[in-house]
């Protein structure tokens, strides 16, 4: 057996690149405390606006609920008819992609960043995230970095993927299982 122990003062994050400056970072950080996170509901209309203005790419009837947080939104892009239910997290490390007609439910999280576990360094990884047409993230579910969720899968409630959801799939548990197949009417 190896003794090789976790040394997290040799962390080393100075080549992350997170895709801007200081200043857009910290202008960012201001904002979204005040409009996001903030359990206050101010127009979702207003919200996609200042998304914009920090790179995010975004749709038609867009509803952003109180108590989103969203990383880094020019990381970001979402289509028509996204719903994002309260305090959702968008860790956005890396970009994060949720096309038309998904709803990302209550507290879910979306983590594009991750750490490397068998490294002494606790080394960071960033993978794409890929939220496909149709897909439901449900409540309190977690979708890890690297993944993409296919066409109108499901994530159940309390649910954790680190692996790719087949296209109508529905999947439950930690880890994730597919139970069936989701037939739409």
């Amino acid at each position: 057996m190896d003794n090789t122990k976790v040394n997290l003062s040799k962390y080393d994050n100075s080549t992350y690149n997170p895709g801007a400056g200081i200043v857009t970072r910290t202008a960012w950080f201001f904002i979204n405390a005040i409009f996001f996170i903030n359990p206050l509901q101010f127009s979702s209309s207003v919200k996609v606006i200042l998304l914009g203005l920090f790179g995010a790419t975004i749709g038609k009837n867009v509803v952003l609920k109180p108590g989103v947080n969203i990383k880094y939104p020019w990381n970001l892009r979402l289509g028509d008819n996204v719903w994002i239910g309260e305090s959702v997290w968008i860790d956005s490390l890396a970009k994060v992609e949720i096309e038309n007609n998904v709803c990302i439910s209550q507290g879910a999280l979306i983590l594009s960043g991750n750490h490397n576990y068998k490294k002494k360094d606790f080394s960071l990884i960033v993978e794409e995230i890929r939220i496909k047409e149709g897909a439901w993230i449900g409540a309190k579910s977690v979708v890890c970095t690297g993944v993409t969720c296919g066409s109108h899968s499901i994530l159940t409630v309390g649910s954790v993927t680190s692996k790719n959801l087949e296209p109508y799939g529905i999947y439950q548990g930690n880890p994730a299982k597919k139970t069936r197949d989701r037939i739409i009417e």
